[in-house]
Parts: C-alpha cells; structure tokens; sequence
C-alpha cells in the first residue's frame, strides 16, 4: 500500500480572493452573490515535492485536492521532439503525451488526458462515500471516469449523447457500478448536460461539476507540471485544443503556482487554445473582443457542432466568461486562439504518426495544426520553448494489442425534455439493490 498523507489546502474565490476552508465538494463561493466565478485551490505546500513513478498522476499530490489515493492511474509523459520539431525547424519543442505509448513510459488505458481529470476528481471523494457521482460528457471524459469508477468501485451515473457512444470502449467489461443514460441520436454534448441537471436535482446524485470543480481542473494541470518540471523551466507557449477549455485554465493556474514556487521562472507561458471549424465559439468570442459568447442560434450551434470531427471539442456552454475563466486565462498571459478544420486532422495526424511515430486523437491534431499556424505567422518564434499538449494517443496501438474490446451499452435513452421526476426516478431505479 502506497504511504499518502491527504493534501491540505483552502478555496479561494477569483473574484473577491476571499479564502476560506473547503465544505468537501465545494464547487463555488456560497457567501458570494456577484458575477459567476471559479474557486481556486490554495495548496499550504507552496514548492511542488515529486513523489516516485509508483504513484502515477499521483506523483504531484501535493498540489491536487485529494483525500486518497486510487489504484491504476498514470501520468502524462513529456519529452522533447526531434523530428517533428526538425521538420518545421522548432529548437525546443517538447510534447507532453497522455495516452498509451509503452516505450515512452505512457500507459494510461483509455489513452486521453480525461484520467488525469478523473483521477484527481474520485481521490477528492471521501472513502465510504455513498452518493452516485454524475458526470455528462461527449464521450472520452466519460471513458476515463467510467474506468476510475469501476476499477475503484464508485457509484457513477454518466449522459453521453447516443452518437457519441462509441467513444465508450474499455479492454474488459466494467463493474456494474458504473451506469450509462443516452441522449438519442440527433442529440449533442448539450443535451447530455441538461439530462445530468436533472438528475442532480435530486440529493441522491452528486454533481461532479464540471470546470467547477477544483480537482478537474488540477488533475488536468498535471500535464503542465509534467512539463515544467522535466524542461527544467515553465514553457513559453501551450497549445491545447479546446471544447471547454478547462485543460487551458488549468495549465494556467498550474504556471501561476509555479512561479509561486520559484524555481522554474517567473513568467506567463502564452496560451493558444485551438477550436474545431466550424464550430468556434470560444474563437469567434476572443477575436471580437468579447468576454461573452456571441449570440447563436441554438439550432445552429448544434449543427456546426455535429460536423466536427474532433466531436470531444463539442461545448456549447464552456467556461469561457466565467471569472477566472479561459477569456482572463489567454488575457492575462498575452495569448490567442488559433482554429483547424476537419482536413487538418488527417493532414497533422499522419504527420505526427511519421515523424513522432504513434497515432494521436482528433482533438490532438488541431492542437498541433494550431502550433503549424502560430509558426506561419510569428506568433511563436522557432527557437521559443513550446509545450504541445496531445491530449489523447496510442488508441490504435492499444487496441491492436488487445484480443478484445468491450463496449459500454446504454441502460436508458431518455429525451432531454423528459419530466425532472421522471428522470430522477429512471435512474435511482438503476442503482437499487
């Protein structure tokens, strides 16, 4: 059994930097009434002490906001690029890979960054808990929870739109804890959310809060700390593709902590998110000047969306205006957003396959078209120090070497209008005894 002591810190409100104590799944300011703003965990362990391999994602404890640690995590891996970087002429480009890629020391199994989400989100669970956790995603989030839950034995109830269920596979069949509702087909990422608030509405279930959520987003910034910390010094530039852009945020608390710690620099590493044309909410906000999305037509929003083929990059309510969110994340370190088209990816994904040598995700082969076009224009130079952030990869590899694949079915497909009662009843139907 691996030693672990759990991580002492407090919350503090972006907005007013009011700090206070955490109530144990505190996910906003309750004495706080003005505009929407995230809570941040403050760690009382100011420099980041790295534990051994042994603890995988756990390796940076001591700055995520967990009471346990869960067997079967791994961490993101970074390293510095040859030939991709010699092919567009980069001195110092270093990828940070989560996924699976034995040779380079990656083995998470669901081969997407979501673990380090899921991960850090169920350690900060208090052991014994007997709530259901409900999670809503397009389709790898709830993958990496699904395969957290059921190798730990957590209650959890996730919505995932029916076209996106094929994002859902695992190497065995899972614990029958863990419960699948389905939008229907024609239905969004959106639509996913709406059935999960419903569900929520009911003390049964518990909300895992999305972007709200400090563990999510400390999880996630485990990839910036892997980063830093074998560089030897924060980036210059992170690029990333987003649907919420939580992963973003997160990198940029992460460097605002290790400049706190003050031995990797004292600079802001540019941010470049990078949107999925045509559905570019975020993107098309940023370059209006707009900290609030712009108007669209409902309908709209979720026809671009359906034509993306990086379908993870779907939010159509991201935490994009909120205080603390990604508009004051790229203001406050002189950074832009960039977009890719569906073309892109299999342009980028087949250039990273030969240079770099393992298949990557949709999502990221924007962000590295993204980083292809900040080049081409001299918003990075080529001897900067560059953080490429490849959020998923060695899918193909992994299930090549595996005899079989196992798909999570539907329990329920429920409309998103479905009666609230309704829909809290269906579901506590599938957790009874």
């Amino acid at each position: 059994m691996i030693e672990f002591k759990p991580t002492k810190y407090s919350l503090m409100n972006v907005a007013t930097g009011r700090v206070f104590e955490d109530a144990g799944w505190t996910l906003a300011d309750k004495e706080y009434s003005g505009a929407p703003s995230l809570v941040r965990a403050i760690y009382d362990k100011k420099q980041l002490e790295l534990r051994g391999e042994e603890y995988g994602i756990y390796t940076y404890a001591d700055w995520l906001p967990v009471r346990r640690i869960l067997k079967g995590s791994a961490r993101t891996i970074t390293y510095k690029s040859e030939k991709l970087a010699a092919e567009l002429g980069m001195d110092s480009l270093y990828i940070s890979f989560s996924g699976y890629w034995p040779e380079k020391g990656a083995y998470m199994r669901t081969c997407s960054f979501k673990e380090t989400e899921a991960y850090s989100v169920c350690g900060r669970l208090p052991e014994g808990n007997d709530r259901v956790l409900v999670v809503a995603s397009a389709g790898n989030t709830a993958r990496a929870f699904a395969q957290v839950c059921s190798d730990n034995n957590i209650p959890l109830l996730l919505f995932v739109p029916q076209d996106n269920i094929g994002a859902l596979w695992f190497e065995k069949p899972l614990n029958d804890c863990v419960k699948l509702i389905c939008a229907p087909q024609g239905c969004d990422y959106f639509d996913a959310i709406a059935l999960s608030q419903a569900a929520c509405s009911d003390p049964y279930f518990m909300d895992e809060g999305g972007a709200k959520n400090v563990a999510r987003r400390d999880g996630m910034s485990t990839t910036m700390l892997s980063a830093t910390t074998t560089i030897g010094r924060i980036p210059d530039a992170y690029f990333q593709a987003v649907g919420s852009g939580t992963g973003a945020i997160a990198a940029w608390e992460a460097n605002l902590r290790l400049i706190g710690d003050g031995r990797w620099g004292e600079h802001k590493m540019r941010l470049y998110p990078v949107q999925n044309i045509p559905f570019v909410p975020m993107y098309d906000a940023w370059k209006a000047g707009s900290r609030d999305l712009l108007p669209m037509d409902q309908e709209e929003a979720r026809i671009k969306a359906g034509e993306i083929d990086a379908k993870v990059l779907s939010n159509r309510k991201p935490p994009y205006s909120i205080i603390g969110g990604l508009f004051d994340a790229i203001k406050d370190t002189k950074g832009d957003m960039e977009i890719a088209n569906n073309s892109d990816i299999c342009a980028q994904s087949e250039l990273f396959l030969r240079t770099e040598g393992i298949d990557i995700h949709p999502a990221a082969a924007i962000a590295l078209s993204g980083m292809m076009k900040a080049l081409e224009s001299g918003k990075i130079r080529r001897d900067e120090v560059v953080m490429l952030n490849i959020t998923g990869g060695g899918e193909k590899r992994f299930k090549s070497e595996k005899s079989d694949i196992f798909y999570l079915k539907p329990d329920l497909v429920l409309k998103p209008d479905t009666d609230k009662e309704e829909v809290v009843t269906k579901d506590k139907s599938l957790f009874a005894k």
